[in-house]
């Protein structure tokens, strides 16, 4: 199978993005990089991590081009390592017309996304992801940032790709827990918008969970084009967007009160996905049946860290500071069936605390 091609339109810069999807792109990244760009200068950034995994696939077809490796990892994704990136950048002495090609995971793409986004006021920018929550989610729109010390991801910016490079094979260098982890993310696709996606990870999950790259791609393919029209219509995220967020309040607040040491990024998700099934289903929102079949699904992806340390309380206390906070009401992602949501105002802190008391975490 050749390259399927996915659009974004960005309203952003009253254009369009392609996001290119093949087995095999990450070998010839250098000749996909000058279709998109049409630049002769590029730069990439990485990490350490990453490139011992997928540099030798990758480098052969970047033609010498310079490297800057940061550390990634949720720990890292602050103001400091965005420095570093600043700083890599003036000692390669870009300019305008260089390119920022990054190559790696989620937090990878956002910290080095909003270091491109905020360098000459500028610079464009590349993906190249090498995680599932990456490839099918977080390379995918735009959002670039970094975490606070009070909160996740609440420093950044808006600031699409020219392009988007994905290879389902990079998958393969993962762990079986980071492949796993984010899953998370694919179910939670299934469960917004597509239920023919649900009923094909139902069927297929232990081929992909054991890595198949020909079972993979047709869900990358699948969550690219669900990702692509929900950015389309709502770069900024003032309405439709908001369902991407399904499983992130809770998930988001159990990353932050754990001080990002736990949690996958996709593992905290799914326990936030639980959360948001257990609210729907105290609202009578959601049947037994499906609320039984996303449960089922989320615990067949894989075990999670445990939660029943956590404090529902601080958990609760968490989402107050969270970016979906809009004049002090949470925009909450209720599941109302398989690929089915509503973006409902009135879940409140209690109800929260009753759903995450009977997933088992302490008073």
């Amino acid at each position: 199978m050749g390259a399927l091609t996915v659009t974004v339109r960005s309203g952003a810069r009253r254009t369009s993005y392609p996001i290119r999807i093949g087995r095999g792109l990450a070998g010839n990244l250098g000749r996909a990089l000058a279709g998109l760009a049409g630049a002769d200068r590029a730069i990439v950034v990485s990490s350490p991590r990453v490139w011992t995994a997928v540099g030798p696939r990758v480098a052969p077809g970047l033609s010498g081009m310079p490297v800057v490796l940061v550390p990634d990892g949720e720990r890292a994704k602050h103001l400091r390592t965005v420095t570093r990136v600043h700083d890599a950048l003036l000692d390669a002495r870009v300019d305008r017309k260089t390119v920022v090609l990054i190559i790696g995971g989620g937090v990878l793409g956002d910290l080095a996304g909003f270091a491109a986004a905020s360098f000459l006021r500028g610079l464009r920018v590349v993906q190249v992801p090498t995680t599932v929550v990456a490839q099918v989610d977080s390379a995918i729109g735009g959002k670039v940032g970094v975490n606070h010390a009070r909160g996740k991801n609440l420093i950044g910016a808006f600031h699409p790709p020219i392009g988007v490079l994905v290879d389902p094979d990079l998958l393969t260098t993962l762990p079986a827990r980071e492949l796993r982890a984010g899953l998370f993310e694919v179910v939670k696709y299934g469960v917004i918008a597509d239920r023919r996606l649900f009923t094909r990870l139902e069927r297929d999950l232990d081929r992909i969970r054991a890595g198949d790259p020909d079972a993979l791609l047709p869900i990358v393919v699948a969550c690219a084009r669900i990702k692509a029209h929900v950015v389309s219509v709502d770069e900024h995220e003032t309405g439709l967007r908001r369902i991407l967020n399904l499983g992130h309040t809770l998930g988001h607040a159990f990353e932050a009160i754990t001080h990002y040491r736990r949690f996958k990024h996709g593992e905290a998700v799914g326990w936030g996905m639980l959360a948001a099934v257990a609210v729907a289903r105290a609202r009578r929102a959601m049947s037994a049946a499906e609320a039984g079949r996303v449960a089922a699904l989320i615990d067949r992806v894989g075990p999670r860290p445990p939660i029943a340390d956590l404090s529902a309380a601080a958990c609760v206390a968490a989402t107050a500071r969270d970016k979906k906070v809009l004049a002090g009401t949470l925009h909450f992602v209720l599941p109302t069936g398989i690929g089915r949501t509503r973006v409902v105002t009135d879940v409140t802190g209690a109800a929260l605390t009753r759903a995450l008391r009977s997933l088992g975490t302490s008073a």
